[in-house]
């Protein structure tokens, strides 16, 4: 396993990543997340991702409770929660969403409960809030670390210039600024990691934990001759990632990305997955998984990397052709 500093930080992370949205609680039990979250940890994953809106809390309970039975050296794994979206849904009532001072702290405290952890590692904003001014979310990361609950504090689907006033704020009042970003990144969705961010990559660094490497699994292929009934995109509220990617254009490229896998001897999937890594700028890639061999097989990413010569990135490229681009006309 590849290790890479998370920024700026001192902090490592493994190049591949767990994460738990969609899976946990309401694809797999507690059974499959223990044996998942074990294969995880024994081929060298050091970070596990969550929050507090994944499956309305049970997510990160179903994920302290593995942690709690694995008892693991706390010193050697890195977890995540986020805040934005609250537990409750559409019974929320004002202020158990968003970035208020009042619902971060909160949720700071519940999300430790459920995981049953003293600390988190990396607390991320899971949107921003236009509603709150950005001092108060910078304040309130800022004092979450001085009390010792949070390591570490980040974004998630921010814009550059979102992230950039983060850090002019951080330093106007001498504040500990975001360390990391969690975007959505593969090889259909490139604005934010190829152009968006690179000023803020090039300015004051920024750590990447990308979601979605395999495009909620339309990148391996098993989409496309239909929706299968145990998929995630057959799973009742995910109609919206449906729409995304079930696409003809889409289809027809994903067909000649397995055909390049196929010529390279490898899976489709394991490309996908190495084509993020492959960008420098990636901390970490976030695999999910329902069944252990769909884990195994993501894993061998690691392998596929040496595979990404030039050669190759271009017939991929020459298949997508989507590769974002500064219109200096």
């Amino acid at each position: 396993m590849e290790y890479r500093r998370l920024g700026r930080s001192g902090l490592q992370l493994s190049v591949l990543s767990f994460g738990s949205w969609v899976t946990f609680h309401k694809q797999i039990d507690d059974s499959i997340a223990d044996a998942l979250m074990g294969i995880s940890y024994d081929a060298g994953i050091n970070f596990f991702d969550n929050a507090e809106g994944y499956a309305g809390g049970e997510s990160e309970k179903m994920m302290g409770r593995v942690l709690q039975k694995k008892n693991w050296d706390r010193s050697s794994y890195v977890v995540s929660s986020k805040v934005f979206f609250g537990t409750r849904g559409k019974a929320a009532k004002p202020n158990q969403t968003g970035l208020s001072r009042k619902h971060m702290v909160e949720a700071c405290h519940e999300a430790l409960e459920r995981l049953q952890l003293d600390y988190l590692d990396l607390y991320f904003c899971h949107r921003p809030d236009p509603s709150v001014p950005i001092e108060e979310v910078v304040w309130t990361m800022h004092n979450l670390i001085q009390q010792g609950k949070i390591l570490y504090w980040g974004t998630s689907q921010w814009s550059g210039a979102e992230i950039m006033e983060a850090h002019r704020v951080a330093q106007q009042y001498c504040l500990i600024g975001p360390t990391m970003e969690q975007p959505q990144y593969n090889m259909f969705e490139r604005y934010k990691m190829e152009m968006d961010y690179l000023p803020v990559f090039q300015n004051v660094g920024l750590g990447t934990t990308i979601w979605s490497p395999l495009a909620a699994g339309f990148l391996t292929g098993k989409y496309n001759e239909g929706i299968p009934e145990e998929s995630r995109l057959a799973i009742a509220g995910f109609g919206w990632l449906k729409d995304r990617w079930i696409q003809e254009e889409k289809i027809k490229k994903v067909k000649q990305l397995a055909a390049l896998a196929g010529k390279l001897d490898v899976s489709l999937a394991a490309l996908a997955i190495a084509w993020t890594i492959k960008n420098p700028n990636v901390t970490t890639a976030i695999l999910g998984a329902t069944k252990t061999g769909q884990l195994h097989e993501n894993l061998k990413a690691t392998a596929v990397l040496p595979l990404l010569t030039p050669e190759v990135l271009q017939e991929i490229e020459n298949i997508l052709q989507n590769k974002p681009y500064m219109d200096l006309a």
